[in-house]
């Protein structure tokens, strides 16, 4: 029986020898292989939805940085088999194949191809290593695209708040510049001059796009940056009040943009503004982390 860790500096992990290496890549090859399919569908609907779902291509490369950041605590964990990783395992297996004859829900296939590769991990390399994998593992349902059903309902919710809080910001910079705005569901109506400007908050401008990113951005910059779990879990809470603030300023900013080219609120160049008001986004997140970070000074033992 292989011990639980092995002395620091030291590799727990045995040779790698052609066979052991022929065997990882058959598991591996069977594994994409029976999920392939589902691996096929996920690349083309995250392409097709590329500025809701663009994000799922980084999510695997933002796994392979947290065991690559874990490689020596990993190195120093000694892998065994582990049985009751057996029960999570086939139950991933069954449950995809039941997402995809009885329920056809892409999203529900997606959670099963984790599970199965929890229960893999865990039965192959055991609880030691599975310490250090569960978080890269667990990371990858940033990358799977939701059900439609779930989308359109928080597509619409965000619209109506983007709507709302984009009528706010303009009314009080209208009450100073001279012009007044509308609201009626999710359309801005801005008037000045005799002239009436609609403004249509439609799906590409709920926020959703942001909001998921940032939901993701936001456990990578808490394990990454902060060393507090206090600290961690309010990165975590924040992710959604932030990209929800800064698309209610990105459509404010569209009817300020309106009023100048009503051209600008539409086409390549509403794309490119929205784009580009990713970056004082980011900064406003990375802010907090700052922040965030020096409320309570720790010495290196105590956060440690």
């Amino acid at each position: 029986m292989a011990t639980a860790t092995a002395q620091a500096g030291e590799s727990a992990w045995p040779r790698l020898s052609p066979a052991i290496g022929a065997g990882v890549a058959l598991i591996a090859a069977a594994y994409f292989g029976l999920f392939f399919r589902w691996f096929e569908r996920q690349a083309l609907l995250s392409a097709d939805a590329m500025e809701d779902w663009g994000h799922a291509f980084l999510i695997p490369v933002i796994s392979a940085f947290f065991v690559w950041r874990n490689r020596e605590r990993i190195r120093e964990a000694a892998p065994e088999v582990f049985w009751p990783g057996l029960a999570p395992f086939l139950l991933g297996i069954m449950s995809y194949f039941y997402a995809v004859v009885a329920i056809q829900s892409h999203m529900v296939e997606g959670f099963a191809v984790l599970l199965t590769l929890f229960g893999l991990v865990l039965l192959l390399l055991g609880p030691a290593v599975m310490r250090w994998l569960f978080i890269p593992i667990a990371y990858l349902v940033f990358g799977i695209t939701l059900a439609e059903m779930i989308m359109i309902t928080i597509t619409f919710q965000l619209q109506l708040l983007a709507s709302q809080g984009a009528w706010v910001i303009l009314g009080a910079i209208g009450s100073v510049t001279g012009f007044t705005v509308d609201l009626d569901g999710n359309t801005l109506r801005l008037y000045e001059g005799g002239r009436t400007i609609p403004l249509n908050v439609a799906e590409a401008c709920s926020g959703m796009r942001m909001v998921v990113a940032f939901y993701a951005l936001s456990v990578w910059v808490a394990l990454t940056w902060s060393r507090q779990w206090w600290q961690r879990i309010a990165l975590f809470l924040l992710a959604g009040p932030v990209a929800v603030l800064m698309n209610m300023i990105r459509v404010a900013v569209l009817g300020l943009l309106s009023l100048w080219n009503p051209d600008l609120a539409t086409g390549q160049a509403h794309t490119l503004i929205g784009t580009l008001l990713l970056i004082p986004s980011l900064g406003l997140y990375l802010g907090i982390v700052w922040a965030l970070n020096r409320v309570i000074q720790t010495d290196e033992a105590g956060a440690a």
